[in-house]
């Protein structure tokens, strides 16, 4: 029994010299994770907490060095609170690249996008006009201008165009056009076209023969 108690009771002077065997492993501990530290001044030092939170870098093992041979192979570890992955303005720049592209694609859809090409009649050039009275038939053959305008902000080449001649509802004349006319963006030009038309009605005969009236008017309807 008095040597049991002899083994668990010990004197101070065993305590210190136990004391002193384990004090230099900590400190060790300790001055290795502050080397390691004082690598980027924005980390936080892990002296104190030791016991609590801190680990060792997966890389440098806490040494805070690396072998020579693999400086360009290891990726540094940056802090999460670093400056560096912060960079200033992001949001600025952001928000005017968004700006720029927007900017960019409602003017290219301005210009780019087709827009019709108007095409009005300028009257009446000339015209000349015959009779049959076996068939009771008129023919009428018109030379006419037309105003073209390019509404484009690309220029526009007019190869053809495709005319009727319309009397009451009826066709009575056909003709096409084949041309080759550059329009300029937002420009306009003139095509003259003549179309030959017959008109087979006994009433327009009749009244466009009439001797008591000397001037006749026959409406035509022309598109294109």
């Amino acid at each position: 029994m008095g040597g049991k108690l002899s083994r668990l009771w010990k004197t101070p002077d065993q305590k210190e010299s136990e004391d002193k065997l384990i004090l230099p492993r900590q400190l060790d501990a300790e001055d290795e994770i502050a080397n390691y530290a004082s690598i980027n001044d924005s980390a936080a030092s892990c002296v104190g907490i030791a016991r609590q939170s801190c680990v060792n870098c997966p890389t440098c093992r806490g040494t805070g060095r690396i072998p020579g041979e693999q400086e360009k192979q290891l990726v540094a570890l940056i802090p999460y609170g670093d400056q560096r992955l912060k960079p200033r303005r992001t949001k600025l720049y952001v928000c005017l690249a968004v700006t720029i592209c927007l900017l960019t694609t409602s003017l290219s859809i301005f210009f780019l996008f087709p827009r019709s090409i108007a095409v009005l009649p300028a009257g009446l050039n000339g015209s000349s006009i015959g009779f049959d009275a076996n068939t009771t038939s008129m023919y009428l053959n018109m030379t006419n201008v037309l105003n073209i305008t390019n509404n484009n902000f690309y220029v526009v080449t007019v190869v053809q165009l495709d005319m009727e001649v319309l009397h009451q509802s009826l066709v009575v004349g056909k003709t096409t056009v084949k041309t080759l006319l550059n329009m300029n963006p937002l420009q306009s030009g003139q095509i003259y076209y003549m179309v030959a038309s017959t008109i087979s009605d006994d009433n327009t005969y009749n009244i466009c023969t009439w001797t008591k009236v000397k001037v006749h008017n026959i409406l035509l309807h022309i598109q294109f």
